[in-house]
């Protein structure tokens, strides 16, 4: 009898096929959890075998010591920079999604605005946080500016790409069975591009974590980016590194957030591979 695993796909019965597909599943969703304990194992062993100062490099039980030991501060300040995060995030949602329609039904507001949108994206945010202080004062409406500029751009081009990938024989179809605009906008054209703007938003929120670092870099008296300069003045690597930590698990959990959000609402395409 041939074994199972000599037989091709189509010719196995379907416990073997199901088994496939769970072990599938499982190794795709552990792939990254394996790599990441992986490289936390050879950081933990090359910083004593190498002879590095934990000063220097502190290795990975140091930076979680530290994170236990100082967890109210850090969940202080990583409240701060959340919530500038969110609001940074939130007012680039709704300012650049109508911006990008504007863009895509518009012709004379795309030739107008968008080489504005390319010239305010090439200037690097750091250089205007200064400038924001000045107008802005030292307050939540820096950082919150920043996370919201660093984040409007990407928005706006996923939704216009989005808009304008339809086929227009699709639309030209919808016309020509008697739907109104507004139908073809919410039944087919908002429901395509729906994939290229949360790819932007995905893309959007990693940017906002760093446009409110960058604007507690300059200025601030609360927030991670705050507590890393604290730190750095103190000479405390471990703290610096735990404030990264907090600072990276913003972007990951508001990631995974965006995920779940778009596997509810997003029609998910089989994938060719």
């Amino acid at each position: 009898m041939t074994p199972l695993i000599d037989r091709p796909t189509g010719d196995l019965p379907v416990p073997a096929i199901k088994y496939r597909r769970v072990r599938r599943a499982v190794l795709e969703a552990t792939a990254a959890p394996a790599l990441v304990v992986l490289l936390l194992i050879v950081w933990q062993f090359s910083v004593p075998l190498f002879g590095i100062s934990t000063f220097v490099l502190p290795t990975p039980l140091d930076v979680l010591k530290r994170t236990v030991t100082d967890y109210a501060l850090l969940w202080t300040h990583t409240q701060v920079t959340l919530l500038e995060v969110v609001f940074g995030f939130g007012a680039a949602i709704v300012t650049g999604i109508p911006i990008a329609l504007a863009i895509f039904y518009s012709r004379l507001f795309e030739k107008a605005v968008y080489p504005v949108l390319v010239g305010l994206q090439t200037i690097p945010k750091a250089a205007l946080a200064p400038l924001l202080v000045l107008y802005l004062g030292y307050g939540w409406a820096p950082k919150v500016f920043l996370a919201f500029l660093i984040s409007f751009f990407p928005i706006v081009i996923s939704t216009v790409v989005g808009l304008q990938a339809l086929d227009k024989g699709m639309i030209n179809l919808a016309r020509s069975m008697g739907a109104s605009e507004w139908q073809t906008f919410f039944k087919i054209r908002l429901p395509a591009a729906l994939p290229n703007i949360f790819g932007g938003l995905k893309v959007g929120i990693s940017l906002a974590v760093i446009g409110a670092v960058i604007g507690e870099y300059v200025a601030a008296e609360k927030g991670l980016g705050y507590l890393q300069l604290q730190a750095n003045s103190q000479f405390d690597t471990t703290l610096n590194f735990a404030t990264v930590v907090m600072i990276s698990m913003i972007g990951i959990v508001l990631y995974v957030l965006l995920g779940i959000v778009e596997r509810r609402v997003v029609y998910q395409k089989e994938s060719a591979v």
